[in-house]
């Protein structure tokens, strides 16, 4: 539903909230298929774009709690490896305004931007093992251009919290401030480059973008193999089941 999305567009600079706080902004297909058309007007009409959420939650993932009576059909990689395909190939900056957890899928709507800014308290991870899946939407890719291989491994595998100075650290973040000052400061350096030669800006990230993220396309197509087998498995029944149930996970490795 579009009121699942807040856009704005102000001095050439275009806000995409996701606004769905009470599920820590958890994605809907909906969400998602807002998302997609907001992209196609962003390159229309934009020259900067912000990609943000809330003080509590930047993205906490797919809505898990659409995933019931063993049903893994969720939002769809369909709809969201399409949303950051248009963000990949936006020609104007984009720019993630990251507070709270960047977790699952929305680690990815996070690290597929051009310049990410994340509050001190703020926190990427994958945590699609914990529930029987493997990472998505570009994740296998984005994470290890960034990080490097070990490192997308260890936050692959274990699902840990990757805090905002650490993701500085590794390469995941552009900048890190304090609690209050990630939008603004999202808000400053938009409009910087959308007063910029935006032209040139786009060629520019296109141009970092095939150089870095070359296995891009390949990561969103084997992830959606290994994520159609995986969601019939019974380790992912029981994940999502134990999820919604808030008890801890009995996995078979079947």
């Amino acid at each position: 539903m579009a009121e699942e999305l807040d856009v704005t567009l102000d001095a050439g600079v275009m806000t995409i909230r996701i606004n769905r706080p009470q599920a820590l902004n958890a994605l809907t297909r909906d969400t998602v298929i807002a998302l997609n058309e907001a992209l196609d007007r962003a390159a229309e009409e934009a020259r900067a774009v912000i990609l943000t959420g809330d003080a509590r939650a930047f993205c906490s993932g797919a809505d898990v709690s659409a995933m019931t009576d063993g049903e893994l059909k969720g939002v769809g990689l369909d709809v969201i490896n399409e949303a950051i395909g248009k963000i990949r190939d936006l020609r104007v900056p984009t720019v993630a305004a990251v507070s709270g957890p960047a977790a699952g899928v929305g680690c990815s709507f996070a690290l597929i931007c051009d310049y990410v800014i994340m509050s001190e308290k703020s926190y990427l991870m994958l945590a699609f093992t914990r529930i029987g899946l493997m990472p998505d939407g570009g994740s296998t890719a984005l994470v290890a251009a960034s990080a490097g291989r070990h490192r997308a491994l260890r936050m692959a595998l274990t699902g840990e919290k990757v805090h905002a100075a650490r993701a500085y650290d590794w390469g995941l973040a552009t900048e890190v401030t304090a609690p209050e000052a990630y939008l603004t400061r999202a808000q400053e350096i938009a409009s910087q480059l959308a007063a910029g030669p935006t032209l040139a800006l786009g060629e520019t990230e296109w141009a970092i973008n095939q150089a870095t993220l070359h296995e891009l396309d390949a990561a969103l197509n084997r992830e959606a193999t290994g994520q159609d087998m995986l969601k019939d498995s019974a380790d992912a029944a029981e994940g999502v089941t134990a999820f919604l149930a808030k008890r801890t996970p009995e996995f078979r490795g079947s």
